[in-house]
């Protein structure tokens, strides 16, 4: 079996809810993992868990407080999220792609069906 790709790292993290909503709650700001745990209703081995799948993965980084070595403050890093972002814009194009292929063939054999293939009542 393949090893994961960094790709591949990224969904899995991002699977779980806990750790969407910790990513969603770090857009706004960087927060110590105490007031993570706080917001999410959860113990702080709990968080640390879901906080070390994240920093694992690449999705935030640890730093330590300036004023208290003992807290950790949590961020996003813009790394991994846009390879996700790159690999969903491709994903989009192929879509766009193969709808508007199809968009364009609907359009033309519109008006090639026989009398009585419209669906619609005879008179």
């Amino acid at each position: 079996m393949a090893t994961p790709s960094a790709l591949d790292r990224t969904l899995s993290a991002l699977a779980d809810p806990t750790r969407r909503g910790v990513v969603d709650r770090l857009r706004q700001r960087p927060h110590p993992a105490g007031e993570l745990a706080a917001a999410f209703d959860m113990s702080p081995p709990a968080m640390s868990r879901h906080l070390r799948v994240l920093r694992q993965t690449g999705l935030v980084e640890e730093n330590i407080d300036a004023d208290d070595a003992r807290v950790r403050v949590y961020r996003l890093r813009p790394e991994p999220f846009a390879a996700l972002r790159g690999w969903l814009d491709e994903v989009e194009s192929f879509w766009e792609d193969h709808l508007g292929a199809f968009k364009a063939h609907a359009e033309r054999t519109r008006g090639t069906k026989g009398p009585g293939t419209s669906g619609g009542r005879k008179s």
